[in-house]
């Protein structure tokens, strides 16, 4: 199994900016250590599907492979493509048939600290959402049943799945634990923002000042000024809470006749309704378009609309409603974050720090070679 060759170092989570891949005498096989980032947070880790060198192997090669679809047109790779940091640059993504799905196709980064894995929230581990694109009827459309036979019909894979799970016998829930063994090893921490953190890079003036705006919730009535972001995108990971459905909300993307289910489809809450998942902003330069749905093509896009934008609903949320550089009340109650023009521009310097050539080049995140 040359392809578990120094995986290990291609896939290194070491803070070091400056890395060396000298090549191992020996295969490295068991456990794989998941390293600690301290800035990112507590790690989602389940203890029933522990990463391991040979499951990560396999679920990169299962991730590439389009027998997983009943037409074999589609693989995981097809609407998570690495150079676009796992996405694929379409509004709405296309499965089987050329059928077009519901939503885009949402970044595959530092998964191992989220736990809401899927726009409207329902999955909550990487290998329940792993599972979904396989059988559904947009996505993939082949019962994993008979995916786990196509598979066990071939000469690499028995062999494969022996390696990391004991046994040749091939099943669904291997599958899907294989894929989000490789999923967990898809970590960004080498953007110059990381770099920033580390101390290994000096920011622009713009990119300093984006930094605290973005973190900033706004207080007129103090003189404090802020870009609102990070009320909504925690921490260095960008990302939504992980408390519950708390990194889910309405962004005011539509007004109470327009708005979609989203979390509402899994609650079945009225007050659910209109609200999606907070995505990470890792590599976010690199991922347009934005939103859910896709309706905005560019980073200055997406700032004019919480600037300006914002549709007032029933389920709008008050992370955005509270939030304001502007003393004077609208008479219309219209939300407005009232940016200067430099602001905006200092916003998106930020945005783009987090942008990771690393991650989007890292070798061991690739097809693997036949």
């Amino acid at each position: 199994m040359k392809n578990i060759l120094v995986l290990f170092l291609l896939i290194s989570l070491s803070s070091c900016s400056e890395k060396e891949n000298p090549e191992p005498e020996t295969e490295l096989t068991g456990i794989y250590p998941v390293e600690e980032l301290l800035y990112f947070g507590d790690k989602n880790l389940p203890t029933d599907n522990i990463t391991t060198y040979e499951g990560i192997e396999l679920g990169r090669k299962l991730f590439y492979d389009k027998r997983l679809s009943s037409d074999g047109t589609v693989s995981c790779a097809t609407c998570h493509k690495q150079e676009l940091a796992f996405t694929d640059g379409k509004a709405k993504s296309i499965g089987v048939n050329n059928a077009e799905m519901s939503v885009s196709a949402m970044s595959l980064v530092n998964l191992t600290w989220n736990n809401r894995l899927t726009w409207d929230g329902k999955s909550q581990t990487l290998e329940e959402q792993a599972f979904l694109p396989m059988e559904n009827h947009l996505e993939m459309n082949q019962d994993a049943d008979i995916t786990a036979q196509i598979l066990s019909a071939t000469d690499e894979y028995p062999v494969l799945f022996e390696a990391a799970f004991g046994s040749e016998e091939i099943t669904p829930q291997k599958i899907t634990k294989a894929l989000a063994q490789f999923e967990r090893t898809l970590i960004s921490n080498n953007s110059k923002y990381d770099k920033y953190l580390r101390g290994e890079y000096q920011a622009t003036e713009s990119e300093l000042r984006g930094i605290q705006l973005f973190f900033t919730h706004p207080e007129a009535e103090q003189g404090i000024r802020g870009g609102n972001c990070g009320d909504c995108h925690l921490g260095s990971l960008t990302s939504g809470s992980t408390l519950g459905f708390e990194g889910l909300h309405n962004n005011g993307l539509d007004n109470d006749e327009n708005l979609e289910e989203g979390l509402f489809s899994v609650t079945q809450n009225s007050y659910d309704k209109g609200k999606f998942r907070t995505p990470s902003l890792r590599n976010i330069a690199l991922t347009a378009p934005y939103m859910h749905d896709g309706r905005f093509q560019t980073l200055e896009e997406v700032i004019e609309h919480y600037d300006v934008g914002v549709q007032k609903s029933q389920t709008l949320s008050t992370l955005i409603t509270a939030a304001s550089n502007d003393f004077i009340t609208d008479p219309n109650g219209e939300v407005r974050l009232a940016l200067t023009e430099q602001e905006k521009q200092d916003i998106i310097a930020f945005l783009e720090m987090l942008t990771d050539e690393d991650f989007i080049t890292n070798p061991a995140f690739s097809e693997p070679k036949q």
